[in-house]
């Protein structure tokens, strides 16, 4: 069962796809309005927040999704062309209250995957697929991968360092874990292959 969370004008998105929309949250300053009726007639709840808020349009829809009890999310497109919006809404894909939650998100022709201290992650990339390992909020600790041309044996990775750009699978499936921290497992050009 899928419940579908369209923050602002990703309704179009997912109207564009023929996705039968669940939820509507955000300011909806981006929205047509005869799109958003649509979707309400068609079932949609849509939760209206102020535009003067403290939160972006994406985390209001991960936060309602985890009071629904949802185990697994996938965010598309999760910058809405803007580059503020982007780098914010990858900081709070890594937000520890998201932690229970199972994330990934695509953006442009990119996957990107959260992965948490205390777990692991299978890294989806084919053999030759480049991968980059971003810690976020601080340092990634005890970092240990398999089928990486570049291992990690249960080293840490520093925010301020590029260490973990550009490693390549050599071994599917490839994985990645960690014992603290959190780690955007990136994989760049997912969809230009």
């Amino acid at each position: 069962e899928h419940l579908v969370v369209a923050a602002d004008a990703g309704l179009h998105h997912a109207d564009a796809l023929g996705l039968r929309v669940d939820l509507v949250v955000g300011d909806l300053d981006s929205v047509d309005p005869a799109v958003l009726a649509a979707a309400e007639a068609a079932g949609a709840a849509v939760e209206r927040h102020p535009a003067e808020k403290d939160a972006t349009d994406l985390e209001l829809a991960l936060d309602a999704v985890s009071d629904r009890s949802v185990e697994r999310v996938t965010v598309v497109g999760a910058g809405g062309g803007r580059l503020d919006h982007l780098l914010a809404n990858l900081v709070v894909l890594g937000h520890p209250r998201y932690a229970a939650l199972r994330v990934e998100a695509f953006v442009g022709d990119a996957r990107v995957a959260v992965v948490h201290g205390g777990a692991e992650a299978v890294i989806e990339g084919e053999v030759g697929a480049v991968v980059t390992l971003l810690p976020l909020g601080g340092p990634a600790r005890g970092v240990r991968t398999t089928g990486l041309r570049y291992p990690l044996h249960g080293e840490d990775l520093d925010p301020t360092a590029t260490r973990g750009v550009s490693n390549i699978v050599v071994g599917a499936p490839a994985s990645v874990s960690l014992a603290t921290g959190t780690l955007l497992v990136v994989e760049p050009e997912v969809f230009a292959r």
